[in-house]
């Protein structure tokens, strides 16, 4: 594949993995509250769905959402609920009472299991998010065509396509979780922790009634 169309699609896609979006709410959610462990979960759940999104793309899936105005309303209201569900979420961990305080010697296995289930959920979230975004399949139906020509196209030239994409994501949420990381301290205030959950909770409701006002396309 040709230097400039990978250079071309690395520009567009850092443009669209900077630009304010549900990841970047979740990662921000995420690690004052589960750490930077449960937040790199959260990336690899993100990856997982994009390279799900490109494959989807190479075999017509995410063209035939597009070009259905009833299925692509089903896509976008399972993703307005799936961020939806995040809000209200986010602010019912304000008001839910605190967990006392358990014993460490009994209840230490459990804890263990518990920080395992909560990496697997924190993977399910990133991928949740981002499978359920009809902007990643519009993304990637704009950008495709423009690049490919799918009449001699193979998988690999959308393998690797996706793969810039899905570096791109790897490297700058990377280094948001570092430097959010850094600042970790400013977060263990318990105001400080519902201020962050209250304003996660509010963008996340912004984002699925922006997922429900997306125009479909055909």
């Amino acid at each position: 594949m040709d230097i400039n169309i990978i250079l071309t699609f690395a520009t567009i896609s850092l443009l669209l993995v900077v630009s304010p979006g549900p990841n970047g709410v979740l990662i921000l959610k995420t690690v004052p509250l589960h750490g930077k462990r449960s937040a790199m979960n959260n990336v690899f759940g993100i990856l997982s769905a994009t390279y799900l999104h490109g494959i989807l793309s190479f075999f017509g899936l995410s063209a035939i959402i597009l070009s259905s105005a009833e299925l692509f309303m089903v896509i976008k209201i399972l993703g307005a609920l799936y961020l939806l569900f995040l809000g209200l979420k986010s602010f019912y961990s304000i008001i839910k009472k605190e967990e006392k305080e358990k014993v460490e010697e009994i209840l230490q296995k459990e804890i263990n299991k518990d920080k395992k289930r909560s990496h697997a959920l924190s993977f399910g979230e990133g991928f949740l998010t981002q499978i359920l975004n009809p902007k990643v399949s519009m993304f990637y139906l704009a950008a495709f065509p423009q690049l490919i020509d799918f009449k001699n196209a193979v998988f690999i030239d959308i393998l690797l396509l996706t793969s810039v994409h899905a570096i791109t994501i790897f490297i700058w949420f990377t280094l948001f979780i570092v430097l959010l990381g850094k600042s970790s301290k400013a977060f263990e205030s318990k105001t400080v922790k519902n201020l962050v959950q209250g304003l996660t909770g509010t963008v996340f409701l912004y984002f699925s009634y922006k997922i429900l006002n997306v125009e479909t396309t055909k």
